[in-house]
Parts: structure tokens; C-alpha cells; sequence
């Protein structure tokens, strides 16, 4: 199943962001309006991020697209459970993500994780959930939580895509978790929002040339 979303100036959650944060509104009238998809196969999604840890995203699409073909065309907990090791190493995933891969796989298939079930879970509850499977951090729950299931106030401060934005929205290169909570505390609600525009301006390549909160 596809799930679009948009974002853009009329949207409520954008509107209360520029409120808020000049410099962010400045993000936001420069990346323009945001369509986006949800990853609504958690499965396939939570291997992707195991596969793109400390990877570029560049490698990550291509090992991922080497399982995916080795899969038949589509990564299910069924179709990797009976793939031998020597086949996942083939594909160029290392032995420390083989192993992660198939304990989330067995997690699924003894229904130790119930995707169904996080719809109901709060924020912390999925990430204490989704942590208990070694080899999915705090990183990848997150991603989880902005990219899957659309909660709307997670601050991925962790991720170093996000980190290059802020670092030249605000101008600054403290990266202390209590130093970017406190810099975002204006966002929440909304801080996977706001993250989305970080996002999308280092995606656009916006972040290559230097921020002027004032220049047009």
C-alpha cells in the first residue's frame, strides 16, 4: 500500500513551525513544498536501515537492491529466513549486519514484534520495543518512527544528514544531545516535520552554499 503525504506554507503543522523558528522558516520558503511516501513495509524498511549503517545512502541503495533481487523481488521475514549466510555475504552485507538482519527475521516470525501492534504505542514504547532486536539502535527506531509510521515529534539527533543541515541552519557544530534538544525545543510538536525540511534542503543541495537567515 502507497501512502502520500504534502506538506507546504498552508499546512497547520509547517504554519506553527514558522511561527516559531525564524531560521526554519527560512528553510522552508527555500526547499518549497514537500510530497512524500511512507515506508509502510516496516519489515523491508528496518532491514534498509540495518544495511545503511554507517554506509553512505549510495552504497546502503545498492546492497539493499542486491537483497531485494536475491529475495525475488520483495524482502519478507519468509524469503530471508531461508537464505543461508554465505548468500547475505555474497550480496556485500557485512557479517555484523547478517546476523542483525536475521534476529529481527526470527523477532517477526515468533511474533516477539507485531508491527500492528506499535499503531497504539507511544514514541518510547516502539523504540523500547524495536531496541530489544540487537542490532536496531535508537537511530533506527527513530527512522522508523519519522519514515514508517508518520509520528510527527521525533528529532533524529542522532543522524548525521540531519546533524549537516543544523549545523547550517544554526551555525554551529556542538552536537551534544542537550544542546540540539534545547536549540529544538521550539519545534515540538513537530520536530519530524521540521526534520523533514532539514532533509529535504540537504537533499536539494542547499547546504552546500552558506545560510543568510536574511538574504533573499
Amino acid at each position: 500500500m502507497t501512502i502520500l503525504k504534502h506538506l507546504d506554507q498552508n499546512s497547520p503543522a509547517v504554519q506553527y513551525l514558522i511561527q516559531k523558528d525564524k531560521h526554519l522558516a527560512k528553510v522552508i520558503q527555500m526547499v518549497g513544498p514537500i510530497n512524500y511516501q511512507l515506508q509502510t513495509d516496516a519489515y523491508a524498511f528496518l532491514v534498509s536501515q540495518i544495511i545503511e549503517q554507517m554506509l553512505s545512502k549510495k552504497v546502503a541503495k545498492v546492497l539493499t537492491a542486491r537483497l531485494t533481487n536475491e529475495c525475488t523481488g520483495k524482502i519478507c521475514p519468509t524469503t530471508i529466513q531461508y537464505l543461508s549466510d554465505e548468500q547475505l555475504l555474497s550480496i556485500g552485507i557485512s557479517h555484523s549486519k547478517v546476523h542483525y538482519i536475521q534476529n529481527l527475521t526470527e523477532a517477526i516470525l515468533t511474533n516477539k514484534i507485531n508491527f500492528s501492534d506499535y499503531l497504539q504505542m507511544s514514541d518510547t514504547q516502539v523504540i523500547d520495543s524495536l531496541t530489544t532486536v540487537k542490532g536496531i539502535g535508537i537511530w533506527s527506531a527513530k527512522m522508523f518512527l519519522i519514515f514508517s509510521l508518520n509520528r510527527p515529534d521525533i528529532l533524529p539527533f542522532e543522524d548525521v544528514a540531519f546533524l549537516q543541515s543544523y549545523s547550517w541552519v544554526y551555525k554551529t557544530h556542538n552536537f551534544k544531545k542537550t544542546a540540539v534538544e534545547k536549540k529544538c525545543y521550539k519545534w515540538h510538536p513537530y520536530a519530524s516535520i521540521a526534520s523533514r525540511y532539514m532533509y529535504q534542503a540537504k537533499n536539494l543541495g542547499l547546504t552546500k552554499n552558506t545560510f543568510h537567515l536574511y538574504k533573499k
